[in-house]
């Protein structure tokens, strides 16, 4: 009898944060087809290449089906077969080892990109083990934006695409290529159907710039430089909200003053955008209400992001956008479990003067460690030692800057544990490797966590290989020996059902919605204040001397100084066809997108000598790799955008899949870190090239 086929509505996911609704069909274990769902809660129809070829991970033949053991020496990539419970015994015997010698803050665990409600597991698993120490990319990730935003207003001001706006401004965000955490491109294009005009600020001139009234192409890591000449024009000719500023902002006298000195002139000089450039710009988003900026990850990739940011945040309010439909908005979170609750916050009450950030000077409120931090507590005991580290869904030697001091972190600690669906670069390094459940294999939920107001339930539509476990499941086996089993769960889906409790909802029952939403309300604060010590905007951070900061976001130097050896600027890129390093072995993706591509002005290449696909080596003060050349005239001659991301599978195991030849992190230094967010300079950093 011939099998049935069955329909689903689910959410795509590991292959961004975007979330875009989509429907399944399945033939018994099998996907066979991806559609996008025209009622998608955000995409409304709109899919992307990756999202299409999310089920080719599945039967990959080079998938992980069964736990290994490392059968040589670190990075050699030989491999022993071993049992599920050989491999969970073998990581609880080492961690207890290691929190009985050194204390359990001597154990990291390690994430990836967040994908799913695995992140809450592992950070339960920490707090219960007693590790204060989760270690994450939120540092050049969401959580300077984030925290930006709750210092000075007390929310994460998320852009309102949902709603009508009069003017839509792209910072450092290019939405068409890679959508940000709850801003789907789709919705954009729609509010630019219905007439909503469009800034661009982005050092090239992409796809979303052509469709600009006005872009603005900035040096690579001057974003405060920028935002602050906006402030300055604003301020200068009274184009700010008075009413609002009046009433609810603190400092505004003294702000006024600071940016003063940032004229656009002078900022004209530092960013290379035109002074009457930045005056246009800076007028036509004071006068536009509502209006919203879609400021995007790549501010967050140098030690000024926190100024950056800052400055950012400021425009939104002065302006009177934040809280309003169609502007920078506080989203409701939907009725589910306080995250503290579930991942078992009371377990471990000292985290926050435990931590290695309580250690470093880092911005309150940054829960996870920055990589650059826990690497140094590994290298040189600073502050204090750590010795192991369970990775999970994460491939730091292709994604933490500075990929030489990531790899002397692996050959030191003294046991790794790791969990992913392939052997990754960074796996090679790992003593034990667990085989994961992929997208479509297991219940999830997501987007809960990251201030959109709303969760998308993710059901299982296939079963994963026999030996390939979720790993909510993994988690909750490991946890189960290495803690106290009552903490734990009979079945890993009671963790979806237990974040659920609040609503009334089951999983199941919230799978057949879809979606949960936060109540949605605008201009909170004329009821409660804004959640600052003030109660209002802090364009003068009232704590300023408590926590070392400025108190007022400012401008001082560059990234990093200029050097007529290296004098060119490097910025970096993600690839449209592949979620950060993931899935470079994925041969439908790879028909879009096969090497690493470094791009080059022609005046640049003429200088150089440098013809279209050409591989060259590009150099820091850090390292060198070598990429093939694309001439484009949409970026500045004296700028360099390199690709990021990339290791070469087909190169074979023994060659440790050439991780290093190619890496954009080779290129990037761990010396100096912003001080809020640990944070390396990622961009804006000298380069010299040669043709190889």
């Amino acid at each position: 009898m011939a099998e049935d086929i069955r329909r689903i509505k689910t959410h795509c996911s590991r292959m961004d944060h975007g979330g875009c609704g989509i429907i399944l069909e399945a033939k018994g274990n099998r996907i066979i087809s991806i559609k996008a769902d025209p009622d998608g809660f955000l995409n409304k129809g709109h899919i992307c290449v990756k999202g299409l070829n999310a089920a080719g991970l599945i039967d990959h033949p080079s998938r992980l089906r069964h736990p290994v053991k490392r059968a040589g020496v670190r990075g050699g990539g030989k491999w022993e077969r071993i049992s599920w419970d050989e491999a969970i015994d073998t990581i609880c015997d080492n961690l207890r080892l290691i929190r009985d010698r050194y204390g359990a803050r001597a154990v990291a665990f390690c994430q990836g990109m967040p994908k799913g409600m695995e992140h809450f597991a592992l950070i339960r698993l920490a707090n219960i083990f007693g590790s204060p120490n989760v270690v994450g990319n939120q540092d050049v990730c969401h959580a300077p934006r984030e925290l930006s935003g709750k210092y000075t207003c007390g929310f994460y001001p998320v852009p309102d695409l949902r709603n009508k706006t009069e003017l839509v401004v792209a910072w450092g965000s290019d939405n068409l290529r890679t959508n940000e955490e709850g801003a789907i491109c789709s919705q954009l294009l729609g509010r630019l159907r219905e007439g909503t005009r469009l800034i661009v600020i982005d050092p090239m001139k992409t796809t979303l710039a052509e469709k600009a009234g006005c872009w603005l192409q900035p040096r690579p890591g001057t974003d405060n430089a920028l935002a602050l000449a906006f402030l300055n024009v604003i301020i200068n000719e009274r184009l700010y909200d008075i009413d609002f500023v009046e009433k609810w902002t603190h400092g505004f006298y003294e702000f006024s003053r600071h940016v003063m000195q940032y004229t656009p002139e002078i900022m004209s000089e530092i960013t290379w955008v035109p002074a009457g450039l930045i005056r246009d710009a800076a007028r036509a988003y004071a006068l536009a209400r509502p209006a919203s900026i879609l400021w995007g990850n790549a501010l967050e990739h140098n030690v000024n992001a926190f100024d950056s940011l800052r400055a950012i945040t400021c425009l939104m309010a002065i302006t009177g956008n934040l809280d309003v439909p169609g502007g920078n908005i506080h989203a409701n979170e939907p009725d589910i479990l306080r995250l503290g609750e579930l991942v078992r916050a009371d377990m471990l009450p000292s985290k926050k003067t435990e931590m290695i950030n309580a250690h470093c000077d880092i911005l309150p409120g940054m829960m996870t460690i920055p990589p650059t931090l826990f690497r140094r507590a590994v290298l040189d005991g600073r502050p204090y030692p750590v010795q192991g580290a369970y990775i999970m869904g994460a491939n730091p030697l292709l994604t933490y800057g500075d990929s030489k001091m990531t790899v002397n972190a692996l050959m030191k600690l003294d046991f790794i544990a790791a969990s992913d669906i392939f052997i990754t670069p960074t796996a090679l390094f790992a003593d034990i490797v667990m085989p994961a459940a992929s997208a479509f294999e297991f219940n999830d939920i997501g987007n809960a966590g990251l201030g959109h107001g709303y969760i998308l339930a993710r059901p299982k539509v296939v079963d994963p290989p026999d030996e390939c476990w979720p790993e909510m499941k993994i988690i909750n086996e490991i946890g189960k020996r290495l803690t106290s089993g009552e903490l734990w769960y009979d079945d890993y889906n009671e963790f979806l059902d237990e974040l659920l409790s609040p609503s009334g909802f089951s999983f199941r029952e919230f799978a057949r919605l879809g979606h949960l939403e936060g109540a949605v309300t605008y201009r909170k604060y004329e009821r409660k204040g804004f959640k600052t010590p003030s109660g209002k905007v802090e364009l003068v951070l009232s704590r300023s001397r408590e926590l070392k900061l400025p108190a007022m976001p400012c401008f001082t130097n560059l990234p990093e100084n200029e050097d007529p050896e290296f004098p060119l600027v490097l910025t970096g890129k993600k690839d449209r066809f592949y979620p950060n390093s993931s899935y470079r072995f994925h041969e439908s993706l790879k028909k879009h997108s096969r090497f690493p591509i470094a791009e080059i002005n022609p005046d640049t290449a003429e200088i150089y000598g440098i013809k279209d696909g050409d591989e060259i080596s590009i150099t820091t003060k850090n390292g060198e790799i070598s990429q093939s050349v694309r001439v484009t005239d949409r970026i500045h001659p004296k700028v360099i955008y390199a690709s990021y991301g990339w290791w070469f599978p087909e190169s074979g195991i023994d060659a440790q899949y050439d991780w290093m030849r190619s890496n954009y992190n080779i290129l990037i230094s761990a010396d100096n870190i912003g001080k809020e967010f640990g944070t390396p300079n990622m961009k804006g950093i000298g380069c010299s090239i040669r043709k190889k």
